[in-house]
């Protein structure tokens, strides 16, 4: 059913992923997820998406600044979502920076304040 300007690669290494990544001019992502972590790694390639607006990715893509959304999942809807997108420019570097706010890095750092100031408020 796939044109020809579709491939399914199946299983591939972590840097083939990232390249395809850094390739594209767009993924879209069709699932309903509690946070979705394609998304989040294609932005981190600055990489805009073109999302079904619901569940996680209302957290992780801003409308019209990293990507935009679709509400049914349906394919005209993902075609008219599209042809949004086409009228769009994107800033790679902003796109990159709002995935940063899923970094590891921060989350550790984040983490680390709040337990020590739990454990302040509990001793004092």
């Amino acid at each position: 059913m796939a044109k020809n300007n579709v491939s399914f690669l199946g299983k591939t290494t972590r840097e083939k992923m990232v390249t395809l990544l850094q390739r594209a001019k767009a993924i879209v992502y069709a699932a309903d997820e509690d946070f979705g972590i394609l998304p989040v790694e294609a932005q981190s390639c600055g990489t805009p998406v073109i999302a079904f607006k619901k569940g996680g990715l209302l957290e992780t893509v801003i409308e019209n600044k990293t990507g935009v959304f679709f509400n049914k999942q349906h394919a005209d809807a993902i075609v008219s979502a599209v042809e949004v997108f086409e009228t769009k420019e994107f800033s790679p570097t902003l796109i990159r920076e709002n995935a940063l706010r899923f970094s590891k890095d921060r989350f550790e750092k984040e983490l680390k304040v709040f337990v020590e100031e739990k454990i302040t408020e509990f001793y004092h």
